[in-house]
């Protein structure tokens, strides 16, 4: 349990200071508001790019697993939002809040609790899962942009949407990082050390984002988001567990990376999304939150219970 929480704390730590500034007037509206544009335009596409340009296409291709971990992403996410939008008749907010359930913090969190509860075997499911919550983020994006363009012409949505999808640099970075992986090259060392830069600000001050998000009040009912957070602490894990386990039976490596990852808290996607899109992200920011927070007692559970750690 000790380094699933040292693995949590840093998370809960950076959201609590931001909000600690936030209630202190040390950082107020306009700094929340160039924070979010900082990661959304900078930081974040540069972690993204990073991430992609330097891993393989070998790595990344294990059809089980994909499988098992994408389907329970696309159940989940589809649960969430059918539920959000037979409540509320809005499709770009249950886009929203389907992707909080679906998006797991694969990258900051699912790496190095892989590499602690399974070795370095573990890095390999970790890379690809976090390959993957970007479809999903794709996914969402989609159904976000056919919501806002409702009163457009179906031609018209289509242009609309793929235009967007080429514009976003959320949806971009990678796919350039892996262009880019594809050829060989090695970046300029320079260049490469600016996008290591703005890479490592991506997360610091994503969740410090969310921390200032956390003081603004919310119009939502709070069970809304402790039913996404149940969703995608408990729900999602086990549907990930029944695919990987008693469907395709893989192998004991990766049905516990699995369980992990599907396992794992929110990550800061969604709420860049929301940011991006000028959206209310207070929802996403408490999923964010509770997530976090819980996950320290689900994942220690799951590995006292499949390791005796």
């Amino acid at each position: 349990m000790l380094y699933v929480f040292n693995v949590v704390l840093p998370v809960f730590l950076l959201i609590l200071i931001g909000y600690a500034c936030g209630r202190t007037g040390k950082l107020g509206v306009s700094a929340s508001i160039e924070l979010n544009r900082f990661v959304v335009w900078l930081a974040l596409p540069a972690q993204l790019f990073n991430f992609a340009a330097n891993s393989s296409w070998q790595t990344l291709w294990q059809p089980g697993f994909i499988a098992a971990f994408l389907i329970g992403c696309l159940v989940v996410f589809a649960l969430v939002l059918f539920v959000s939008w037979y409540r509320d008749r809005d499709l770009a907010a249950a886009s929203f809040n389907g992707l909080s359930a679906s998006y797991s913090n694969t990258g900051y969190m699912g790496i190095p609790l892989c590499a602690l509860a399974l070795g370095q075997d573990g890095l390999a499911p970790a890379i690809i899962s976090t390959f993957l919550v970007f479809v999903m983020f794709a996914l969402a994006t989609i159904l976000i942009e056919i919501a806002i363009l409702s009163h457009k012409k179906s031609h018209e949505v289509v242009f609309s949407v793929i235009k967007s999808l080429c514009s976003n640099p959320l949806l971009v970075a990678p796919v350039a990082g892996l262009v880019w992986a594809s050829t060989g090259l090695q970046l300029y060392d320079p260049l490469s050390q600016v996008i290591a830069f703005l890479a490592a600000a991506a997360t610091p001050c994503a969740l410090v984002s969310i921390g200032l998000f956390l003081m603004r009040k919310s119009e939502a009912a709070p069970s809304q988001a402790w039913g996404i957070s149940f969703a995608k602490l408990i729900i999602q894990p086990l549907i990930a567990w029944i695919i990987a386990g008693p469907i395709l039976e893989l192998p004991n490596l990766w049905l516990n990376a699995i369980v992990i990852l599907s396992a794992l808290p929110t990550g800061t996607g969604p709420f860049m999304l929301a940011q991006y899109y000028k959206a209310d992200g207070s929802v996403i920011s408490r999923v964010v939150l509770i997530t976090t927070i819980g996950s320290l007692i689900t994942l220690s559970l799951f590995l006292w219970s499949s390791n005796g750690v």
